[in-house]
């Protein structure tokens, strides 16, 4: 049997193709179907296209080109229920260990043998943190939902790329009083470009403040502190929106035994043609397999690996 671990799209592409190749499978996922999609903040806009979230050439239709994180969601459990994917929700992996030619898998509800272990974990789960001192308070945020919460608040966004830039201005049109700490001179490059206008110019007249070159050096229960090129500055603050981006459990990868590259990356090792890992019958698909480098593996370049993945299992088992 297959046991897949995670059940986002690139799970659930992962079990369609095993699925299809005759396999018997299991998809693994501690939460709900797609659990990081539906952590997404509820007014998102995805940056691709319908079409190119599709699995198993299942139509994606969506009311407009770019497809929101509701009609996202809809789309994957029609997906699962046509597909009638074998999947176990709200169970999570606690251990996973050799077994004879495969492994033995240990979750909160049940122990599984599997001949093969594809890991499809994404990266959502472990936010990079700031290492300061009040980073602990209930105000700090590393996760958001939705921009009504902070009517009328002062708030403080940590970042700026895409998450920052939408909760900024997202924020600010809901009456929040908007600061931005930003560590770089600009904003991010990579901001989608149709927002970053909206930004620029909200900055220039000023109904967002923005400090670049700068970094938020203390979180306290009423302020901040905020080190800037012009010296510190104390903040009167009521919310920290920490937008400085997520990374993959890679320690649970080392503990598996998969190599992981020695800079900073961390970049796992597996074979680009088959998506096996040096661990022999372990495979990465998804945008685990960037390791720390999460921005370039999506949901449209990673469904190929399901069809590597199941091909060289049928070729070796």
């Amino acid at each position: 049997m297959v046991v897949i671990i995670g059940g986002g799209p690139i799970g659930m592409a992962c079990g369609i193709a095993c699925k299809n190749a005759g396999l018997e499978y299991l998809i693994l996922e501690k939460g709900c179907l797609v659990n990081s999609l539906y952590h997404y903040p509820t007014t998102m806009t995805f940056f691709s296209t319908s079409e190119r979230l599709e699995l198993n050439n299942i139509p994606f239709v969506s009311n407009s080109v770019k497809p929101t994180r509701s009609e996202a969601l809809e789309y994957y459990r029609r997906v699962a229920q046509n597909q009638e994917l074998r999947i176990h929700l709200f169970e999570e992996v606690l251990e996973v260990g050799k077994a004879g030619g495969g492994f033995r898998v240990k979750t909160t509800k049940d122990s599984y043998a599997a001949d093969q272990l594809i890991l499809a974990t994404g990266f959502y789960d472990i936010p990079n943190l700031l290492g300061i001192p009040g980073e602990n308070l209930p105000k700090v945020k590393h996760y958001y939902k939705d921009p009504h919460y902070y009517a009328f608040q002062k708030v403080l966004v940590v970042g700026a790329n895409n998450s920052a830039v939408d909760v900024a201005l997202e924020t600010f049109r809901k009456g929040a009083e908007v600061t931005m700490v930003v560590r770089e001179p600009e904003i991010g490059r990579t901001v989608k470009y149709w927002v970053r206008p909206d930004l620029e110019n909200r900055i220039a007249e000023g109904s967002i403040r923005a400090y670049f070159n700068s970094r938020l050096k203390e979180i306290g229960e009423n302020e901040v502190v905020i080190s800037t090129p012009e010296g510190e500055k104390v903040l009167e603050n009521q919310w920290v929106l920490a937008m400085t981006g997520y990374q993959p459990n890679l320690d649970f990868l080392q503990k598996l035994g998969i190599r992981l590259s020695e800079d900073e990356v961390r970049k796992p090792f597996y074979n680009e043609d088959t998506m096996e890992t040096n661990v022999p019958g372990l495979y990465l698909a998804g945008v685990i397999c960037g390791g720390m480098d999460t921005r370039k593996l999506f949901i449209e370049n990673s469904r190929e690996h399901a069809v590597k993945i199941v091909e060289h299992i049928r070729q070796t088992g």
